[in-house]
Formats: structure tokens, sequence, C-alpha cells
């Protein structure tokens, strides 16, 4: 199959590098330096498992050159890029293309399949610690690796999912076809959206959550208040979260930290509000006191 990964930064970078390696045919879109370099040289991995090596070449373009039709797109952006894809994916898709948004924000894929009808939009999540070191370098800090995605109704399941989730094994990817993707994004995002607030509201990285104190203790409050929110969701999780994020998070390089706090210390747009303000917005949707999040949100500017 052909695959186009839209984004190439530790996310779309991550995926695309690996599945190249691994003979299947990706093209990965960006823009800037990143995708010159990327061009030029390919795509330089640094990871903590697999060693550093180059993945040259490396099919990539603008998205204004990009002219095949894939048949799998990932769209791995931030959340405040995901509207510039829209009309791009509408050129570029057939008729039976699958999305895959792999974004950071719960319930991205159901706000763009109501953009893209007549395509199928699946919902997604990634487990990855990874960002780009430099222009056409992605530095990998931990060994997780594992793509989750599925269809939020039963009838729009495709055989092709599998498809994907066997190209994905194949290129030493984890890739899940979930049975119950609103609750597996939300269980993604019960990991993502305290680590994020962590990072912002103390500027630390992984390593201050990974020892008893004060951070480990914010960052476990803050699950226990997506845990909450989660039943008053209807929305039932098959483990206990605050145990598997702990994991997650000790399993990482203590240097380890989000995108989005990335993005604020080098003063760039972030998902600030889909990450944090949201469950704010959310809590009060469904009667949930989130006090933490509370907090944390008006300590980063959220206005009621």
């Amino acid at each position: 199959m052909k695959y186009l990964i839209i984004g190439a930064g530790g996310t779309g970078g991550s995926i695309g590098a690996f599945m190249t390696e691994a003979g299947k045919d990706v093209t990965l879109i960006d823009q800037g330096m990143h995708l010159e370099a990327i061009q030029k040289n390919g795509l330089k991995m640094e990871t903590t498992y697999k060693g550093n090596y180059t993945v040259c070449p490396m099919k990539a373009w603008d998205m204004d050159h990009y002219n095949e039709q894939p048949d799998v797109i990932f769209n791995c952006v931030k959340d405040y890029s995901l509207q510039d894809t829209i009309p791009f994916i509408k050129r570029v898709a057939h008729k039976d293309t699958v999305v895959i948004p792999i974004l950071n924000v719960y319930g991205t894929g159901g706000r763009i399949q109501k953009q893209l009808p007549d395509l199928l939009v699946t919902d997604g999540c990634i487990y990855v610690a990874a960002e780009i070191k430099e222009p056409g370098t992605i530095l990998q800090k931990g060994d997780i690796f594992r793509v989750v995605y599925g269809v939020r109704k039963p009838e729009e399941y495709r055989p092709v999912l599998e498809q994907v989730a066997t190209d994905l094994e194949d290129s030493g990817i984890t890739g899940i076809v979930s049975d119950n993707i609103r609750r597996d994004a939300l269980q993604k995002f019960s990991y993502v959206s305290p680590m994020a607030a962590c990072g912002a509201y103390y500027d630390i990285n992984a390593g201050a959550a990974q020892q008893k104190g004060k951070v480990r203790d914010t960052f476990i409050a803050l699950m226990r208040e997506i845990d909450a929110l989660a039943q008053a969701m209807d929305i039932h999780f098959a483990v206990d979260i605050v145990d598997t994020n702990l994991e997650i998070l000790d399993n990482l390089s203590p240097t380890a930290s989000t995108s989005m706090q990335r993005d604020l210390k080098q003063g760039k747009n972030s998902e600030m509000n889909g990450l944090i303000f949201e469950v704010v917005l959310l809590g009060r949707q469904y009667g949930v006191h989130v006090p933490t999040y509370e907090m944390i949100a008006e300590k980063l500017g959220f206005k009621a």
C-alpha cells in the first residue's frame, strides 16, 4: 500500500523512518529546513534501542509538490495545524483512502470526519517519546513505540485496517486495531494531558515526575480526574490508568518532555487548549470536579 504521512516531527518522522526502512512505500510531508535536510541527506534517527542510523533516500515533499494518491494517510501534525491539512487531503485522496489521525488531542478523528465526509477517518493515538533534535534528525527517548487506531462505529470497519497493523508490525512498530477507540484514545490522553500539564506548570522534564514528591503527586491527581471524567462519559478503562501510565513514565529517559512544553518554551503555538483547557470544559459539561486541572489552567491563562 501507498502511505502518506503528514508531519515529519517526532511522531510522523518516526513512523516514516521505521516503515521506509522496512521497505514500505512511504512519503513524508513537511516544510522548511527539516524537509530540505530530509530531501538532501535522508532522515537521521537517534534511538535508544536501535542505535543511530539514517534512512536514505527518504521520499519527502511539501504539500504543493506531492502528486500521488495514497491508500493510507497518517495525519501527524499538531492540533493547531490540523485545518491546514484538510484541503490537501481532499486533493490527494482517492475514494478508498483511509485517514488515521495521530494527534494528542482527544476526539480529533470525529472532527475531521465531518470535514471529509466521503472518506473513512478513524481515531488514533501513539505511544512514543520522540522529537526533532535538529533539521533532518529525530531523537527517540524511550523504547515504547505503539500506534493504536480504530473506527468509532462497527459498520465503518474495513479489512485494510488490519493490513496497516501488519505493515506497522513488519516495521518494528506495535500496531493495534482497537475495538473501542473511544476508550483507548482517552486512555492515551490520560497520560499525555497530565504530563503536558505538569511539564508546563512546573517547567520540568520526565525525570522530576519519576521521583516521589509534588510533581508525581500532581501527575497522579490529574490522571484520577481524567478517570472520573471517563466514568461520567460512560467510558470504562480496561486497566488502572494510574499504574499503567506511571509505568510508561518511569521507562522514559529522564530528559523526555512533551511537545506542548517544548512549543511553549520556543514561543510557538501550542496544544494547550485541547490538552488542558478542554478538560476543564468537559468537567463542567459532565458535572465532574477537576480541581487540579482548574488550578493549572488558571495559571496558564484559561479564561472561563
